[in-house]
Parts: C-alpha cells; sequence; structure tokens
C-alpha cells in the first residue's frame, strides 16, 4: 500500500481534475501499440493496427484507451487501497487474458509521456510528475498483484 503525503495528494488530484479521458487515453493506448508494437497481440480483435496512422485512426483502440483511463478514476478514489480496488482487473488481466504485466507499466510511461505533452512544465511540474509516477506506478503494482 502506497502512502500519500498531503502534498501527493493535492498533485494527483489536481493533475486528474485537468486530464481529459477523451483525449489522453486514445493518445496513450495508441502510443503503446505504435512504440511497443509486441503488445499489439493483446489487441487483435481491434482490426487494423499494421501503421502508426491505422492504429492512431482505430476507433477500438480509442474506446480502449477511455476504458483504460476511466479505470484509472477507481484508483483515484481508492488512493489508500489501490491493490484492492483492482484485484478483480488484476485477475482477468493475469487468469484470463494472460497479458504480460510489463505492458502496464509500458503503458503507464505512455500515459506519462501525453499527460506532460498536454500540460508542459507550468502544470506537469516535477513535484507533480513525482507523485503522479508515484500513483501509476502503485496501480502498475496492483494491476500485478496476481502475478506475483
Amino acid at each position: 500500500m502506497a502512502e500519500w503525503t498531503d502534498a501527493e495528494r493535492k498533485a494527483i488530484l489536481g493533475l486528474w481534475g485537468k486530464i481529459s479521458v477523451d483525449e489522453i487515453g486514445p493518445q496513450a493506448l495508441a502510443r503503446l501499440l505504435i512504440v511497443s508494437p509486441w503488445t499489439q497481440r493483446y489487441f487483435s480483435a481491434f482490426g487494423n493496427l499494421s501503421s502508426a496512422s491505422a492504429i492512431m485512426g482505430n476507433p477500438k483502440v480509442a474506446a480502449h484507451g477511455k476504458v483504460v483511463m476511466v479505470g484509472l478514476e477507481k484508483a483515484i478514489k481508492n488512493m489508500d487501497n489501490i491493490k484492492d480496488a483492482y484485484k478483480q482487473l488484476s485477475m482477468m488481466h493475469s487468469e484470463k487474458l494472460h497479458v504480460d504485466p510489463e505492458n502496464f507499466r509500458l503503458l503507464a510511461e505512455c500515459i506519462t509521456v501525453c499527460v506532460a505533452a498536454k500540460f508542459g512544465p507550468s502544470v506537469f511540474t516535477a513535484d507533480v510528475q513525482e507523485a503522479w509516477q508515484k500513483f501509476l506506478a502503485a496501480i502498475v503494482f496492483a494491476l500485478g498483484k496476481q502475478y506475483q
């Protein structure tokens, strides 16, 4: 379980309040599929993923990117118990989908890149980045818990 300072909570909640899941989610998932093409194997039902432009224009990628970001809200609402909040999702990804848990870390990095690009250093300061990455690391750990 992650321990949060008041400053970290404020930074995470403040940043989350600015994020558009409709924008960041599709961008982050598309970026994952482009820069880490081996992750595409989990999305074979999504249709054409043959090029960066195909991925960026794929409505299933965009929709699932939004689902991922909406899923982060569960962690926002359960910051003191992220591991339990993600238990069922972790089980589904490990037992049913057999997703390599390293992909959660890669997606977290893509989310961070997209958020940083959107807000720049005036909003996404070093302190905000530190808290945000700690938050995403807690989610990655929780999602990978069933693999341990």
